[in-house]
């Protein structure tokens, strides 16, 4: 399952999407998690050194994915929202490829990678967006099955409505403060997602009373899945002290739990994923992206392709099946 973590900066974000992924290692879960924030903190939440950044190794990635796809002339012409088709390459949450030799860490059953931060030669001539592209490419062509999860710890507020991200996952987890400000940015989200789809479950974080709990529910109703208190073991991991997540306040180790346990009933579209994949790789063609390319990017969808649970390393479903291949 593909899992977003989303909120107000400084929520807590980060800390959950941590959390979450060290949780579901721990049962022995596979784990892949993407750092998309432009402040790239997810490396040192997980208590492992940061890998070489996905950002950096963008022209791998493309000519990786490409594969044997007839509709892309080359992996230069390839933008953050191609879609796979008939001969791409995709990939699973765990497996041995060039991309994941290059930009993966691992470290207690949880693999991480990053977009990268800002670079000297960016500052004040390219966006953030220009990185958070490498995760977008990556997650179109990601399959992922029953027990492995891809957590990504997303850009704060509604930075993310700038690309077709927003649409890559089957939960997005807002996390959200007894504050009007968090509140805030919970209900900007779900108005900008209501039109796609997005599932969207609250997760209450610094929640220290019931009168804490009571502004939430009053402000997020039905939304709000669970919610953690204030926590030793967070902040230890703050300072730096990773500890074993079996040491996680039973509270707080209970919301992670309930929080897996949606994540796990949730059913597969992979039809409604294909569908906004397209959606938005022919808006960014318009808006930018065939004046970059001197291409016309439309003829790069595939209309008859289908990613599939059934996908396999070196298999493909049908005539317009993805090809899997380390």
């Amino acid at each position: 399952m593909k899992i977003a973590f989303v909120g107000k900066g400084g929520s807590g974000k980060t800390t959950l999407a941590s959390l979450f992924a060290r949780h579901a290692a721990a049962s022995g879960a596979q784990v892949l998690a993407l750092d998309a924030d432009i402040n790239q903190h997810l490396a040192a939440a997980l208590g492992m050194p940061e890998p070489a950044p996905l950002s950096a190794h963008l022209p791998l990635i493309k000519e990786y994915l490409r594969g044997a796809n007839p509709r892309i002339a080359s992996a230069a012409s390839m933008i953050k929202t191609t879609p796979p088709g008939a001969g791409s390459r995709l990939v699973r949450p765990d497996e041995d490829n060039p991309i994941y030799r290059a930009c993966v860490r691992s470290a207690g059953g949880v693999r991480l990678a990053v977009a990268g931060p800002f670079t000297e030669e960016d500052l004040g001539v390219a966006c953030y967006h220009s990185k958070v592209g490498a995760v977008e490419l990556l997650l179109n062509h990601m399959v992922d099955g029953p027990g492995e999860y891809v957590v990504v710890d997303m850009t704060a507020g509604a930075d993310s409505f700038a690309s077709g991200l927003f649409t890559r996952f089957d939960v997005t987890f807002l996390v959200c403060e007894p504050t009007l400000r968090s509140v805030g940015v919970y209900r900007q989200y779900r108005e900008y997602a209501k039109d796609y789809d997005v599932r969207i479950a609250v997760i209450g974080n610094k929640v220290e009373n019931a009168e804490d709990l009571a502004f939430l529910r009053e402000h997020v109703g039905g939304h709000l899945l669970a919610s953690l208190g204030r926590s030793r073991f967070v902040r230890a991991m703050e300072r730096g002290d990773v500890r074993p997540i079996g040491e996680l306040e039973p509270d707080n180790a209970g919301a992670l739990a309930a929080m897996r346990d949606l994540v796990d009933v949730v059913p597969k579209d992979w039809a409604k994923f294909q569908r906004q994949a397209v959606e938005f790789h022919l808006r960014n063609a318009r808006a930018w992206g065939n004046d970059r390319t001197g291409v016309d990017l439309a003829d790069q969808v595939d209309p008859d392709f289908l990613l599939d649970l059934r996908l396999g390393h070196g298999a493909a479903v049908g005539e317009h099946g993805g090809v899997l291949q380390p």
